[in-house]
């Protein structure tokens, strides 16, 4: 009984630490033009951090015609959540009632919660903890930082104009601890900043992405990384 109060504990510090990012989201997706039950609705389905403040960032950038590259944007971040799904099936165990409904809580970081335990038992306490304690969370903050958001008007007096880029880049920082990964960050970044006179709003973010995927995919960037290890 220990061990499994000790997973509840691990839960609810990731919950609690998570969920507080919604109240950014909530604020930041009504200063990019959204309506308060439009942020709210995206946290209810969507329901994963990343592909989120993905979404906000383009359509902050070109409203309701980059709409489609958002929603491309956002999709390719949560392509991620697909190996995760692998990774969970045995954990979460049969049926379709069940593997539907753990396909919605399946995010960052209900999954590293599940596998860092020992036990299968503990492991589906920690996915299942984890995952419907941040999605509470997480709607909650929504809604309190839509409000806010709304309440402070328009987003340019304050400089939350670019805040939705920047929350993103935050987000994306700490995982840039390789050369590889600093390296394809970077020559994405040169793409996106040479196209963005040239393409409309969230264009250039995808065509930025394709090319991270192609180095990834052929490891263009491995062999030398390799060989100064």
């Amino acid at each position: 009984m220990s061990a499994e109060r000790e997973v509840w504990r691990e839960a609810l510090g990731v919950v609690l630490a998570t969920s507080a990012y919604g109240i950014s989201f909530g604020a930041l997706a009504v200063a990019a033009g959204l309506d308060v039950w439009q942020a709210c609705v995206l946290s209810l389905l969507m329901f994963t951090g990343g592909s989120q403040f993905a979404f906000v960032g383009v359509f902050a950038a070109g409203g309701v015609a980059a709409l489609p590259s958002a929603i491309a944007s956002a999709a390719l971040l949560g392509v991620r959540n697909i190996a995760y799904g692998m990774r969970m099936s045995p954990i979460v165990g049969g049926g379709v009632p069940r593997r539907a409904a753990a396909a919605h809580f399946t995010i960052d970081e209900s999954t590293a919660v599940a596998i860092s335990q020992s036990e299968p038992r503990l492991r589906r306490v920690g996915f299942w903890g984890t995952g419907i304690g941040i999605f509470l969370g997480w709607n909650v903050t929504t809604l309190i930082g839509a409000l806010v958001g709304d309440v402070l008007g328009d987003p340019k007096t304050w400089g939350l104009d670019a805040a939705a880029a920047a929350a993103f880049l935050a987000l994306l920082w700490p995982r840039l601890k390789q050369r590889r990964a600093i390296a394809v960050g970077a020559a994405a970044a040169v793409v996106a900043a040479s196209l963005t006179p040239l393409l409309m709003p969230g264009l250039p973010v995808l065509v930025a992405a394709l090319v991270a995927i192609v180095v990834g995919w052929f490891n263009w960037l491995g062999a030398r990384e390799g060989a100064t290890a």
